[in-house]
C-alpha cells in the first residue's frame, strides 16, 4: 500500500503512452464511478484521484502510485 496522498488543487504529473502530462488533482475518489465511459473501481481501501490535464482539460482517474508531485 502506498502512503501517497494528494489534496484538491495539488499540482501533479503522470506518464502515459504519449509521454508525461501535468495537471491538478480535482478530488479523491473512494467509490466506484465512470469517467468518459470507463469504469473507475475506486473504494475507501483503494482510492483513485480524479485529475484534470493542464493542457487539454481532460478528466481522468489515476491510482496514487501513478501520480507524482511537481
Amino acid at each position: 500500500m502506498t502512503d501517497k496522498s494528494f489534496k484538491p488543487g495539488d499540482a501533479v504529473a503522470w506518464d502515459h503512452s504519449q509521454g508525461t502530462t501535468q495537471g491538478k488533482v480535482v478530488r479523491k475518489q473512494t467509490s466506484p464511478t465512470r469517467i468518459k465511459g470507463h469504469k473507475v473501481a475506486a473504494s475507501p481501501d483503494n482510492p483513485e484521484y480524479i485529475v484534470k490535464s493542464d493542457k487539454t482539460g481532460a478528466i481522468a482517474a489515476h491510482k496514487p502510485g501513478e501520480l507524482r508531485r511537481r
